[in-house]
């Protein structure tokens, strides 16, 4: 069959490339499909032989083969979403490009492998390797000081930090990067600490972002258990405990948060802990090997989702917070409510409407004493009441009254100094609404844009805001930000498990959470980032099938 405007010699010769392509790299063509079968605008899983599969994806009727599974955990891409040329994950919503296999949007680090498409007729044929790979590399570079002298200081290894890390050297940054880190610990998946690592599921060995040998061959260091006593902006230097000190060209700020404390009579026993650090996830698991009873204080995501994990280890857990619901001021009553039935359901107890006002024990925590005068018993108590932001002793820097950093839209906080994650308060790209967000996905992003500008390369960030929640059969997954609304739009049935809840500020949509809705909650993540959702008063009138 003709190809118009495509001579019979040019045809040859694409034939003789892939031909002696597939020679080089070892690579076996299989037939996967028929043309006709894959409509523009959509993406099906083909099987290449008895193991091996890959993602095909229809743009603008240009077929793509790429790797069929997600490189953060493996899920499958063909259950996610297609939106023009890339593919939303269905789990934790990376987006990765079906034309290139790029990462698009994490939390995905590494690109999906991408295979070579030919068309014959009606026939659809996918090029692959003997042994095909479920990522590929990132496209960085290595430092050469004799093309940059530089050095780029990065304080803080979490996401944010992790993530500019990379970016840095994918932008072609080849100067000294050094990341400083409080843990003795390489950059680690610290949404799973009150998940599945809590929970007992999560070997230690999958926490890690990275093996140790990804940071030394990209010239990445890495100082860990380091205190920054000092960050002087106007020298361009950190300060360290016991003396020593870092000069660095540019500096990111990304410190994260830490637990807020309890200030109440029996706060210094023993077996009192917060959850944020691996090393602390550790210290709870230890304590509970011998616990019967766990309190858990605050209602949060981390304070639910670590009463969910231990209970599934068989402990009798309480929750005692001043809700009247789990998440009531971040999610409303209707899907507070469903939390709290679900987990009820599995043996949760929940003591809400309440405080704690003492704890007693003799050494460690024994019981608890609640603002109605209840007594609690607890072998282990895990305080779950808010975090507040990490920031050092700044020079040349001011802070907000939350004890965020306020940044520009290229989050550059002064000369050279530049903050990402927990800590920064910066302006949305397209709506210029500031915001500062507590999630991983987020603090991500921001490393990334924070990185891009830092080498050089301007960016600002214009992503839907986005996290995740998992509790038992509950998936909740949130995009935008709305830290106070004055409406709400019920679609569904929150207490079925199957419902969207709109959140409007100011006559205006600012955020949207799902519950068994996965599939909705992608469409209308694209949806936002295009600008095109319906606004509050379409979303008054009726529901909507935004995947149509």
């Amino acid at each position: 069959m003709k190809t118009p405007g495509v001579s019979q010699g040019c045809r040859a010769g694409v034939r003789r490339g892939l031909g002696s392509f597939r020679e080089k790299y070892n690579m076996k063509e299989i037939k996967v499909a028929k043309k006709d079968e894959l409509k523009p605008g959509r993406m099906k899983a083909v099987s290449l032989d008895a193991e091996k599969r890959c993602l095909l994806a229809n743009v603008d009727g240009e077929l793509h083969a790429v790797g069929c599974c997600c490189t953060h955990y493996g899920a499958p891409l063909a259950e996610g979403l297609l939106s023009g040329d890339k593919v939303i994950c269905p789990w934790h919503s990376a987006e990765f490009s079906v034309q290139t296999g790029d990462v698009c949007e994490p939390p995905a680090l590494d690109p999906l492998p991408r295979y070579p498409v030919r068309i014959e007729g009606n026939d659809v044929f996918v090029s692959l390797p003997e042994e095909p790979e479920v990522r590929r590399a990132p496209a960085i570079v290595k430092a050469d000081p004799r093309k940059d002298h530089r050095t780029f200081a990065i304080l803080g290894a979490g996401a944010a930090g992790s993530a500019a890390a990379q970016t840095l050297r994918e932008c072609g940054y080849q100067g000294r990067i050094v990341m400083i880190t409080r843990e003795d610990q390489l950059p680690y998946d610290r949404p799973n600490l009150s998940k599945g690592y809590l929970e007992g599921k999560a070997e230690p060995e999958w926490m890690l972002l990275r093996e140790e040998s990804f940071y030394a061959d990209w010239d990445i260091e890495i100082m860990r258990s380091i205190e920054v006593t000092r960050v002087d902006s106007a020298a361009h230097r950190l300060d360290f405990a016991g003396g020593r000190s870092l000069p660095y060209d540019k500096l990111l700020l990304a410190t994260g948060s830490t637990p807020r404390s309890l200030s109440v009579p029996g706060s210094k026993l023993g077996n009192l802990f917060t959850l944020r650090t691996w090393e602390d996830a550790d210290a709870i698991v230890s304590a509970c090997a011998s616990a019967r009873r766990v309190l858990v204080l605050g209602a949060s995501f981390i304070g639910i989702e670590t009463a969910h994990s231990l209970s599934s280890r068989g402990l009798n857990v309480t929750v005692a917070a001043p809700e009247s619901v789990p998440f009531e001021f971040k999610l409303g009553r209707e899907l507070g409510s469903l939390v709290r039935e679900t987990h009820t359901k599995a043996g949760i107890t929940f003591q809400l409407g309440r405080k704690v006002e003492r704890f007693n024990g003799n050494g460690t925590v024994e019981t608890a004493v609640l603002d109605n005068g209840a007594s609690i018993s607890a072998d282990v108590v895990i305080s779950g009441i808010g975090v507040d932001p990490v920031t050092p002793v700044l020079e040349g820097i001011s802070r907000e009254s939350d004890g965020s950093i306020r940044v520009n839209a290229h989050f550059e906080a002064a000369t050279d100094v530049y903050a990402a994650g927990d800590i920064a308060m910066f302006p949305h790209g397209r709506t210029g609404v500031r915001m500062r967000t507590e999630h991983w996905r987020a603090a991500l992003q921001q490393g990334q844009v924070a990185a891009r500008n830092m080498a050089g390369r301007p960016a600002v960030y214009e992503g839907v805001p986005f996290f995740w929640t998992k509790q038992g059969g509950l998936n909740i997954k949130y995009l935008g930000y709305a830290p106070e609304w004055d409406e709400k739009i019920v679609h569904g049935d929150t207490a079925a498990g199957a419902a969207l809840v709109f959140y409007g500020r100011n006559g205006r949509l600012a955020a949207v959470a799902g519950v068994g809705m996965d599939n909705q909650v992608m469409a209308i993540q694209a949806l936002m980032h295009r600008g095109i959702m319906p606004d509050l008063k379409e979303l008054r009138r009726r529901e909507f099938d935004f995947i149509e």
